[in-house]
């Protein structure tokens, strides 16, 4: 999934600072191409349009999430830990990213474009898989429950920290948050560990 040249990787690094910027439709292709230093016709070339640059983006970075959840899982450490472990690349993948994870998500959702989901959809499966496997260790050592709804834990994950930053001047407010790096600071510690204790709850309690 991720055979791009170099010209491409920077093609796609420049679309991916625009479109987080600018967003989808405030960033044209002319905007890209004057950023990562290349002519209209180049990008043309290598992606044909700035919805298959979208597609292009999405896959890239779902992709680079699976090679990451795949190493995860062959650490030797506990099922417990390499759970902790993919809640905090999850959080800190999303705090890094957060203007590109809204817009992707927008466009899928609101399905205004021509967006193929299907390459999107598949690598979004064997990362799923991966997870699957951690959480089959875990039952086959007997710590995590026999009935988990796997699918739904990304989710959890991801639904807990964008409605957090959804409602940021709520929670600035009620938890007495002054700046934007003690706000930072409760994400990277707080809310993770919340996030962490939540899926461990999930992941023993039997139904």
């Amino acid at each position: 999934m991720n055979d791009f040249n170099d010209k491409q990787l920077e093609i796609l690094q420049a679309a991916e600072r625009l479109f987080t910027r600018l967003g989808f439709d405030g960033a044209s292709v002319r905007d890209i191409a004057k950023e990562a230093n290349v002519n209209v016709a180049m990008i043309s070339y290598y992606f044909g349009s700035k919805e298959r640059l979208l597609e292009a983006l999405i896959i890239t970075r779902i992709s680079d999430m699976r090679l990451q959840i795949e190493n995860l899982y062959k650490e030797d450490v506990t099922p417990f830990e390499k759970i902790n472990r993919l809640i905090e690349l999850y959080i800190r993948r999303m705090n890094k990213n957060r203007g590109m994870y809204q817009i992707i998500h927008f466009e899928i959702s609101m399905k205004k474009r021509e967006i193929n989901c299907e390459a999107f959809n598949q690598v979004k499966k064997e990362n799923l898989e991966m997870l699957n496997n951690i959480i089959e260790e875990g039952q086959q050592q007997g710590v995590f429950a026999k009935n988990i709804n796997v699918a739904m834990i990304p989710p959890t994950i991801m639904g807990t920290y964008f409605h957090f930053h959804m409602n940021r001047p709520f929670y600035r407010e009620i938890l007495n948050l002054e700046t934007d790096a003690d706000f930072d600071r409760y994400v990277e510690n707080d809310l993770t560990k919340h996030i962490q204790q939540t899926i461990k709850a999930l992941l023993t309690h039997e139904i």
